[in-house]
């Protein structure tokens, strides 16, 4: 039993296997028995996916790069507020594929938004929390999106250059924060990532 939760996220360009890691994690964790939320962005609430929705639905084209932004942050602020932080005042972990880390790489770095427009929005919809430790799942553009598959969602469908951006969006904040954020190659096998998570999630919990 934790007496305090702990908040992991995962990120990375499209077709990194956050899902597949954060999955694992959470399969690993419970048989250790800790309690475990597995949740993910945007989603992970009715409104929530309602968003998720409007966000990935390809003929929403013309959304502007601060409609996006906002529909995110709303997205999120009803998770934070309905099921992470209530998980974690129960010493629960937490493992969300994606958080505020996702909004500053795609409509920061990638999308042109001032970044610290991103940051003061985010403190208000998160109420200022921040992940225990963040992994980024590293693979280059062309790779990850011929991994994430052909159905596209509005997302995937933005250009490689646009998807180069991500990418090296997510590798300027691991730089500006290397304590929270650990930087893993996506294109190792997946047990040895596996096994490098685990051993840094196992640390943090003991």
């Amino acid at each position: 039993m934790l007496k305090r939760g702990i908040f992991i996220t995962f990120e990375g360009p499209e077709g990194s296997g956050k899902t597949t890691h954060s999955r694992l994690l959470c399969e690993f964790l419970r048989k250790k028995d800790f309690r475990v939320l597995h949740t993910r962005e945007p989603g992970g609430t009715l409104i929530s996916e309602k968003i998720r929705k409007i966000l990935l639905d390809p003929e929403n084209k013309g959304m502007d790069v601060s409609c996006e932004m906002l529909l995110y942050m709303a997205a999120r602020a009803q998770i934070v507020e309905e099921k992470i932080l209530p998980a974690l005042e129960q010493g629960k972990i937490v493992v969300c594929d994606r958080f505020t880390d996702a909004t500053v790489a795609y409509q920061g770095y990638a999308g042109g938004m001032n970044l610290k427009v991103i940051n003061r929005i985010s403190d208000i919809v998160t109420k200022g929390l921040k992940p225990n430790v963040t992994f980024l799942l590293d693979i280059d553009a062309k790779t990850g999106l011929l991994r994430a598959g052909r159905a596209k969602d509005r997302m995937e469908r933005k250009s490689v250059s646009y998807h180069n951006k991500v990418r090296n969006g997510y590798l300027s904040i691991a730089k500006k924060e290397p304590k929270r954020v650990k930087v893993l190659s996506s294109i190792r096998k997946i047990s040895r990532t596996q096994e490098e998570i685990r051993k840094v999630v196992l640390k943090i919990c003991h």
